[in-house]
């Protein structure tokens, strides 16, 4: 398996990787929804506010994780979200998500990066250092539906402090359907 940063021209298996995914887990009406969400993200984030990881087996792309900054407007904390992460199923549970996830990790915190947020399965992302917080911690850009699932961990090695005010997500994600 080889993770590597996404660098551009190949949109289109990107996407397809996680509808498929999606819709293979999920549903067709999830693989479409998370599908978009993707499209979307390529195509309107600023290059600057988004980094994608891909994992390939030989040379067909397995797995994809994609980070967006999130920003506030009291802390200038180097925050990004991961949203959303896909898998094909014939390769789940064999380790290429958590070293997908790991690997990304350590790119953004070369890069600067403090903390890492992102809203999803807890017993999956606790496995690659993700905790529960709290939006009193780190306050959601949009009202979550599923609190327990809102979770971080600092690329410090130390507690994350609160971060006061109001965040900010990628426009891609700024619709209440994915919280």
């Amino acid at each position: 398996m080889q993770h590597s940063i996404y660098k551009g021209g190949q949109d289109s298996e990107i996407v397809q990787l996680f509808a498929q995914a999606f819709t293979d887990t999920e549903g067709k009406k999830e693989g479409a929804l998370i599908g978009n969400l993707v499209h979307t993200l390529l195509k309107i984030t600023p290059t600057q506010d988004i980094r994608v990881f891909t994992t390939s087996k030989e040379e067909k792309i397995v797995g994809g994780v994609i980070f967006s900054k999130m920003r506030f407007n009291q802390s200038t904390v180097n925050a990004w979200l991961l949203s959303p992460a896909a898998v094909v199923p014939s390769v789940q549970g064999t380790g290429v998500g958590q070293g997908l996830i790991q690997h990304a990790h350590q790119f953004l915190k070369n890069e600067g990066a403090q903390v890492l947020i992102t809203y999803g399965d807890i017993r999956f992302y606790s496995k690659v250092g993700y905790k529960p917080i709290s939006e009193q911690v780190i306050p959601a850009p949009l009202r979550l539906s599923y609190p327990e699932g809102w979770i971080a961990q600092s690329l410090e090695g130390k507690e994350i402090n609160p971060i006061k005010g109001k965040s900010f997500c990628a426009e891609a994600l700024n619709n209440s359907v994915y919280w």
